[in-house]
């Protein structure tokens, strides 16, 4: 059983460890039995890459091995998934009857080192055990050891790295800005795929081109992010017959993107990012990053956080949280969707459904279920907290949970779609305007009539009446919908895109309602911008890309708070409509005092030709 255990080692991990061979080579010549050791652990030689041939079978690229049949598992006395599951028996088996039995011991007062036949059998099948167990669990950091001395000589029957390398195998020149990767030779490893030259890359291109090679798996099938997109690239200005010199692909990180971004990226887009600032909130400072190309906006937000700034400061208040899904199901009659209706809003099951919501999630808590009725199809809107995350995601696999378990209770229930635009999720919506979404802040400031007139220079009551006619009357007039704003989306979307929020969420968030009035006597003015759907979350999605994340860094906001869940997200809610609050201060007070042509002439129509 010992040797079995020994040899029974995951030897094909550590098949060309210097360690293990010299280990092997000890072990053999003190046992007197080389035959112990079956595995030839030799590397064997590897043909020489050909792409060409693999290219046009849409498969993997990697080189041909002379011997695939040999494999080091064949060393086993049984297959692999045996040998471990006797293992894992054994050890568990062994362990209960010796502890069974020192338990009895203990309670007649034997001594425990007398042992009897079967309890030394027990021992010797626990060390077996042990052995194998250790190598098995412990191939990890043995490989990592093993890499860190790979300048260490080799001392296994006198042989040399060279006699274990076939020396016709040679690496192909590697085409520039693409890290050359180590060519293993070993059988196994020798499956992962190597940097080809600027040939290489011609003849994949030419396959994207024909549709042999499908661009979307490029990734896939070569290995390396950035490379896949300059294939992408190159294959797309063919044939379509356009170029796309001016836009960049170095100097992104294409790994940060795959699977969670961005699909099939050819480049980048370049917005750049300017600082409004300070905005004086709550009594805490913060610049405000604002990715954008429109000229003016970022120096237009920033003469209005100054005039908060000199003024006192503004107040923010969060007064709701909760990110939604509405699911819509169908029944045979109106009557059963009204029994479900019920059934969702009795307090007693919304316990039940509560707790199989939360189970999806950490950080999800299910606050409350709005039903709505058409016909015989009912609209189930939940609502969940979702920590510092955004929360989509997250909502949407609670909303799953539940549905799951009210198709048991309800077995003729027709799940239509987990989405049934009751939420309601980038689209301008009532709903969200009455009930709110995501974030709900409010937030005020008073400016002093001096600041009013030596910065924003404009009048207190003109900046009132122009709000009522324009925010308040005018947007009634267009029958607008959470509109009552003179441009909320413009602030909202800019810190979105610096930050890495979904900018696509910008029409729900950009909900906001400004108020005006004269205070103090009719010398001060107070403004306060009502949203009552800021959806926005310092985890997942973009916010993990390093430039989106510098400002998120910035804003003191960045990733999960430890402490406080949520409160990351919370506070950037807070401080996008303070934004919010000092670009509609300064440009209702531009358009009042018949700036807003002016100050668009100067910053936003350049007469200089960049591209010279």
């Amino acid at each position: 059983m010992f040797f079995w255990a020994i040899n029974a080692f995951p030897i094909q991990q550590l098949q060309h460890s210097q360690y293990f061979l010299t280990f092997l080579h000890f072990f053999s010549v003190n046992s007197g039995d080389r035959k112990i050791f079956t595995m030839d652990v030799r590397r064997r030689a590897v043909k020489p890459l050909d792409a060409s041939k693999h290219i046009s079978s849409g498969e993997p690229l990697r080189p041909h091995n002379q011997d695939s049949s040999v494999k080091a598992s064949d060393a086993l006395p049984l297959p692999l998934y045996l040998t471990n599951g006797l293992f894992f028996t054994m050890f568990f088996s062994v362990m209960y009857f010796l502890l069974h039995r020192w338990r009895e011991k203990i309670r007649n007062g034997i001594p425990l080192h007398v042992l009897n036949f079967s309890e030394l059998v027990a021992i010797f099948s626990l060390i077996a055990s042990v052995i194998y167990l250790l190598g098995f669990f412990g191939i990890g950091f043995v490989q990592s050891f093993v890499s860190k001395g790979n300048n260490d000589s080799w001392d296994v029957e006198d042989e040399t790295p060279e006699q274990f390398i076939d020396t016709t195998v040679t690496s192909p020149p590697v085409r520039r800005n693409i890290p050359m990767k180590s060519v293993p030779v070993d059988e196994k490893d020798a499956q992962i795929i190597t940097p080809f030259s600027l040939e290489d890359d011609e003849v994949i291109i030419k396959s994207v081109v024909e549709g042999r090679i499908p661009s979307y798996s490029l990734e896939s099938k070569l290995g390396d992010c950035k490379r896949a997109a300059f294939i992408r690239k190159e294959a797309l200005q063919r044939s379509s017959g356009k170029s796309l010199d001016g836009l960049p692909l170095d100097g992104f990180d294409y790994e940060s993107i795959l699977g969670q971004c961005c699909e099939m990226p050819i480049g980048y887009i370049q917005i750049p990012v300017g600082i409004a600032g300070p905005l004086l909130l709550n009594g805490n400072e913060f610049s405000v990053p604002m990715a954008t190309t429109e000229g003016c906006l970022v120096a237009s937000t920033n003469r209005g956080c100054k005039a908060i700034y000199v003024s006192g400061g503004a107040t923010s208040v969060l007064f709701r949280d909760g990110m939604t899904r509405a699911p819509v199901v169908r029944f045979g009659s109106a009557k059963r969707a009204a029994e479900l209706k019920f059934f969702v809003e009795d307090t007693m099951n919304f316990e039940t459904l509560s707790v199989v919501f939360n189970k999806s999630s950490r950080f999800a808590r299910l606050q409350n279920i709005q039903c709505a009725i058409a016909g015989k199809n009912l609209y189930m809107r939940f609502s969940c907290s979702t920590g510092d995350a955004m929360g989509m995601n997250m909502v949407s696999k609670g909303v799953q949970n539940v549905l799951d378990y009210l198709q048991n209770e309800y077995p003729d229930m027709d799940i239509i779609g987990i989405s049934g635009n009751y939420c309601s999720d980038k689209k301008p919506a009532a709903v969200n305007w009455i009930e709110g979404r995501g974030k709900s802040v409010v937030c005020e400031a008073i400016i002093k009539e001096e600041v009013v007139k030596k910065v924003l220079k404009t009048e207190v009551a003109a900046l009132v009446e122009l709000n009522m006619l324009k925010n308040l009357t005018g947007s009634a007039m267009a029958g607008a919908l959470g509109g009552f704003n003179a441009h909320a989306s413009n602030i909202v979307s800019a810190v979105y895109l610096a930050t890495g929020q979904d900018p696509a969420q910008n029409i729900e968030s950009s909900h906001c309602i400004t108020m005006m009035e004269a205070v103090n006597d009719g010398k001060d003015l107070h403004i306060s911008v009502t949203m009552p759907s800021i959806e926005v979350g310092t985890v997942g999605g973009g916010t993990q890309l390093a430039s989106q994340s510098a400002c998120l860094n910035l804003l003191g906001v960045k990733g999960a708070n430890r402490e406080a869940p949520g409160s990351n997200a919370r506070l950037l809610a807070t401080i996008v409509a303070g934004s919010v609050l000092a670009g509609e201060l300064s440009l209702m007070s531009a358009i009042s005092a018949g700036q807003l042509v002016k100050s668009h002439m100067k910053y936003n129509r350049s007469c200089k030709d960049v591209t010279k």
